[in-house]
């Protein structure tokens, strides 16, 4: 059998294990003819220990394989070949260190949870994962997996344009877990589940879904009582979430998952993946924030992580907010977060990934800013993921602010400010006129020197994480006691504006000013240069009872509402309506790959006050316009937004085309159906002035010529 090969008896199944030396490379569990190479680096140790299981819950291993020796050890790398094991097979690593402590193996592509599981917190130097009475019970563990089983029927990913892209970032539990979702029994909450939704998707318009974290998370980092419900906690960067499976079994996950991926592009919508590589779920290594020793922490804390100081003073460098940050930047990290990715495009055929806190990515090892980050650099130029969306949230919990200046050639970026300049000026804050204005028009003050398209700002006005669409117009401010901290948790700025009533109403007048702002919110959004994305349920106003931190929130605080579907359906035919006007192929074409100060001159942006070309930017301006014709000439449209609470009448410049009319397009004071119609019917201004009510935004319409051209 070779050089440093033994054999071990299985004490439960009585199979005859046979170990080779195996080889280094490649990382993690690979199936062989015969067997399984096994490999994984672990530093500081003179063996490694290969734990494997019979069965989940048992508190022992059926056999223990040491790995020791030079035919085993190859510089950090530790690899055994072992014949006998396939498919299925539940593993876990020991170092002499920690013997308490099962590892779980970062390559792993499945995981399987005990239903014994219990995180540890701080209870030693590393928490460990262990189980009652010492066993391994309650541990998670590692499993083998053949990724070549599985027939895709042809399905690829769709690598849609971004000028064509709509996003709609969702939950994949929260989606469907409320009862009003009415999917199959058993599928509530699941992959299955989702797949039911995708009439739904399409009927709205949009082209991608960015799903909340799928990778395998720890769902007890929450406050006691709770779970951890938005998955900023993984335990694995491979592994797809088994929480979401609709039974047990850990290779079925991947089927699962790879099921709703190719139900989803074939309904031709995109998967966007919210990807954690910023931090784990092993915490801190001491203190409040502690957490268990799950996998890297105990292979090689130097290497995986931060870290600070030396000896008993060590600890981790947190720009994270959650106790640990991730050494994106050392070798061993790139090259894990490299095959982590390329895993995704090509075993589970994704689309695109945004990258939480990214921000972290571009520190070095000493956690200072680096100019030329080499991990994101890898991944810009990566040629498995050049057909990918590359999405950064440019920022992280340390005050690094990248937003605009996001090293690549090619990486979009989440605009912050688009958010928070649009929500101030909607809820009419003083001196937000003029950056207002320039989120309009695709953020030129931030984006206009890269020379690069549009659609390289992401816009939003909300997300996951802080007040939903309905609660920014319905809440002053937070309401997060159900989170069990006091109410201390979650931001306190969220720019946000109750219209006279704190939460619940049936104010009729209220309710009417609330739905006008969403309105508002909405058409500002889907009308801007860029790539807009929508957070679910905001286009049926959904609510988290004032909940702007709902991470931990796994009930109906957070979980799709779709008796709302019925309840709001003049919100989502609004919503509908604005996003079948951006995916117009007349529309589309406008943006095809220009840069930003390309389009803008082409289009000749014309900004207008309540007189034509007077804008006021001065600080207590609360009212805009602006005019612009397609850049193929086919159309000329006017924007007005009146944030003011009183009425104001706007003067209207010519149309400078042969109709000579405008058309009152959208109207969000009007109530359904008229606050938009469809162009054809559009109906003509009698006058070269138009009236808005206040907090109102309005889009008037004219064409190349009477009845010619395609109507955008």
């Amino acid at each position: 059998m070779g050089r440093g090969s033994h054999t071990v008896r299985l004490a439960v199944t009585d199979t005859l294990l046979a170990l080779a030396e195996g080889t280094s490379a490649p990382l993690g569990a690979t199936l062989q003819r015969g067997g399984v190479n096994f490999s994984v680096h672990a530093r500081g140790c003179d063996r490694v220990e290969l734990c494997l299981f019979d069965a989940l819950e048992d508190p022992e291993p059926s056999a223990v394989l040491v790995l020791e020796g030079e035919a085993h050890r190859s510089a950090t790398y530790w690899h055994g070949l072992v014949a006998g094991v396939g498919p299925g097979q539940l593993y876990g690593y020991r170092l002499p260190a920690d013997p308490d402590c099962l590892l779980l193996d970062p390559y792993a592509p499945a995981l399987a949870v005990p239903a014994g599981y219990r995180r540890q917190r701080g209870q030693r130097r590393d928490g460990g994962q262990i189980g009652a009475g010492g066993g391994w019970a309650g541990a998670i563990k590692s499993v083998v997996a053949d990724l070549s089983r599985y027939d895709w029927e042809g399905d690829r990913p769709l690598r849609r344009p971004a000028r064509e892209t709509v996003i709609y970032e969702l939950h994949v539990r929260g989606f469907t877990a409320d009862p009003s979702a009415a999917v199959a029994p058993g599928r509530a909450g699941t992959y299955a589940a989702l797949i039911e939704t995708i009439p739904y998707l399409q009927q709205l318009g949009i082209t991608a879904v960015e799903l909340m974290p799928v990778f395998a998370f720890d769902a007890q980092a929450a406050p006691a009582g709770l779970s951890n419900h938005w998955g900023y906690q993984p335990i694995s960067v491979l592994a797809p979430h088994p929480g979401y499976a609709t039974g047990p079994d850990p290779l079925a996950v991947l089927d699962e998952f790879r099921d709703l991926v190719k139900a989803l592009h074939r309904a031709g919508l995109e998967v966007i993946l919210d990807v954690v590589y910023n931090h784990t779920a092993e915490g801190a290594m001491a203190g409040a924030a502690a957490g268990p020793t799950l996998s890297y922490r105990g292979l090689a804390p130097h290497d995986y992580y931060l870290l600070q100081g030396e000896g008993d003073s060590l600890h981790d460098f947190d720009v994270t907010g959650c106790g640990n940050t991730f050494n994106a930047n050392h070798p061993v990290v790139r090259r894990l977060i490299r095959h982590s990715l390329r895993h995704w495009v090509q075993h589970m055929h994704v689309d695109g990934f945004r990258f939480d806190l990214a921000a972290v990515l571009s520190r070095d090892e000493e956690g200072r800013p680096e100019p030329r980050p080499p991990v994101l650099f890898d991944l810009d130029t990566d040629p498995v993921l050049a057909g990918t969306k590359l999405i950064a949230e440019a920022w992280d919990a340390a005050g690094l602010y990248e937003v605009g200046r996001f090293v690549g050639e090619r990486w979009q970026e989440w605009n912050g400010r688009f958010r928070d300049d649009l929500r101030h000026f909607l809820k009419g804050d003083s001196g937000f006129a003029w950056a207002a204005a320039q989120r309009l028009i695709g953020s030129p003050d931030i984006y206009g020197p890269r020379q690069r398209e549009a659609e390289l700002s992401v816009n939003f006005v909300t997300c996951h994480d802080g007040f939903t669409l309905a609660d920014w117009v319905s809440y002053d401010t937070k309401h997060n006691e159900a989170n069990g901290e006091a109410n201390r948790d979650g931001s306190d700025d969220n720019a946000s504006w109750n219209c006279g009533v704190e939460g619940e109403t049936q104010d009729p007048d209220v309710l009417a000013l609330r739905a006008r702002q969403m309105r508002n919110a909405l058409c500002l959004l889907l009308l801007a240069p860029g790539t807009p994305m929508l957070a679910m349920g905001d286009e049926v106003g959904r609510s988290q009872r004032g909940n702007n931190n709902a991470y931990c929130q796994d009930n109906p605080i957070s979980w799709m509402d779709w008796g709302l579907v019925a309840r709001r359906a003049d919100l989502l035919r609004f919503s509908r309506a604005l996003i079948a006007f951006r995916q117009r192929r007349d529309v589309v074409v406008d943006h095809a790959n220009l840069s930003l100060s390309e389009l803008l001159r082409r289009c000749a942006v014309e900004w207008h006050g309540v007189e034509p070309f007077q804008p006021d930017w001065g600080a207590d301006s609360h009212s805009l316009a602006l005019s612009h014709t397609s850049s193929e000439h086919r159309f000329r449209r006017h924007l007005l937004v009146n944030a003011w609470w009183q009425p104001l009448r706007f003067a209207l410049p010519p149309t400078g085309l042969a109709d000579g009319r405008w058309h009152r397009w959208i109207d969000t004071a009007l109530p359904s159906p008229d606050d938009i119609v469809d162009w054809a019917e559009a109906p003509a201004l009698p006058e070269q002035a138009y009236t808005l009510q206040p907090r109102s935004v309005v889009v008037l319409m004219a064409r190349a010529a009477q009845g010619g051209g395609a109507a955008p």
